[in-house]
């Protein structure tokens, strides 16, 4: 009997909550009758023509910005004008200084022959005035520059 009275007390509780649960979905019935739910779909088109809207000006913005973008790619140089000016002045100043070189190194050879010409024609005054000399060693000589040459 003691199980029943506890199978009944129980039962009495489920039956409030069941009534009180009932009770809820009444009220929350009642408001959604007393809702209107609008059937045109003039909000819904009026949303999305400003969504629309929103996202041609966002479309319009980034057109913009890759149109900015584009116009610097094209302006823009792969080596800038600063580095080509350095670089053309240095090689001037490197062609200069190869021009002096090549100069001084003639200038030189030029001072070398002469200088060399100078020894030569005062050699062959003294070897002219020695052989005018020696008769017999300039005949020897002689010979012996044939044979040499031969």
């Amino acid at each position: 009997m003691k199980k029943l009275d506890e199978i009944m007390e129980l039962m009495a509780d489920e039956m409030a909550d069941f009534k009180v649960s009932i009770l809820k979905l009444d009220l929350l019935s009642k408001k959604l009758n007393k809702m209107s739910i609008p059937i045109s779909t003039a909000a819904i088109d009026e949303n999305l023509k400003s969504f629309l809207q929103k996202q041609e000006e966002a479309d319009e913005l980034k057109n913009e910005l890759f149109r900015d973008i584009n116009i610097q790619l094209e302006r823009a140089s792969l080596i800038p004008n600063y580095i080509l000016v350095l670089f053309g002045s240095i090689l001037i100043l490197l062609l200069s200084g190869l021009g002096y070189f090549i100069y001084s190194s003639k200038i030189t050879e030029g001072e070398k022959f002469r200088i060399y010409r100078t020894i030569s024609e005062s050699k062959l005054e003294s070897y002219q005035i020695f052989f005018s000399e020696n008769l017999e060693i300039k005949e020897g000589y002689c010979n012996w520059l044939e044979q040499w040459h031969k």
